[in-house]
């Protein structure tokens, strides 16, 4: 049991160490992981539909 508490009590003093983002950064970071991820998504979307209609050209 000693070593559970000893545990948190550890992750507790790292927490405090780390260097926690501003609400600024965190929102700049936030808005370039969405613009990212819709960006490939789209970009995906669109490879898979080109693929698809050229192997349903070459099918039919």
């Amino acid at each position: 049991m000693q070593r559970t508490v000893n545990f948190f009590q550890e992750v507790g003093r790292e927490l405090r160490k780390v260097s926690w983002p501003k609400r600024k950064e965190l929102t700049n970071y936030t808005i370039t992981v969405i613009v990212t991820v819709t960006f490939f998504a789209l970009f995906f979307a669109l490879v898979d539909l080109g693929i698809s209609e050229l192997i349903r050209l070459i099918l039919e």
